[in-house]
């Protein structure tokens, strides 16, 4: 019986802290086309800083180097894991520095950036072009910060125009 009481408040409490997510400013038809937002409020909550995730193979094991749509998706899928061990998901990210080696791939990540956050609510972000990265076969690096249980939401919102 105790154990069941702790996995159901367990289960309570991560409901708790998904139930809240940061306050995503309204952004302009360009920040959406692009999207990003212009800024990410939050108050509370639990910081998550995601150190810069790679990948040349998928969770799978499969060889993904050189190839940027299958790396984008690898990327997301640990940055997600990372915040999942963590209490949240991707809908927890408010930050992201993104780092690709290619400019041609610019408006095309941005098209699959859309798919992993299909809320609207837009990470604030910054899209770098590199020369290379620190192995061969890397065409992306993302780095991310996420904010878990936080009190600011689009209904609870803590910006000065509310």
């Amino acid at each position: 019986m105790k154990l069941l009481l702790t996995i159901c408040f367990g289960i309570l409490g991560f409901a708790v802290n998904t139930a809240f997510a940061a306050e995503y400013m309204d952004k302009t038809p360009f920040q959406l086309s692009r999207a990003f937002s212009p800024g990410v409020i939050t108050q509370g909550g639990k910081t998550v800083w995601v150190a810069g995730q790679t990948a040349t193979r998928d969770f799978e094991g499969k060889d993904i180097a050189n190839n940027f749509e299958a790396q984008v998706k690898q990327v997301f899928g640990q940055i997600d894991k990372v915040l999942q061990d963590a209490g949240g998901s991707l809908d927890n990210v408010v930050q992201m520095t993104v780092f690709i080696k290619e400019s041609r791939y610019g408006d095309r990540f941005v098209e699959m950036r859309k798919d992993f956050f299909k809320n609207g609510n837009y990470p604030g972000s910054a899209l770098i072009t590199v020369t290379n990265f620190a192995r061969p076969g890397i065409e992306i690096e993302i780095q991310a910060v996420g904010v878990i249980g936080d009190s600011c939401s689009q209904d609870n919102r803590c910006s000065v125009r509310k």
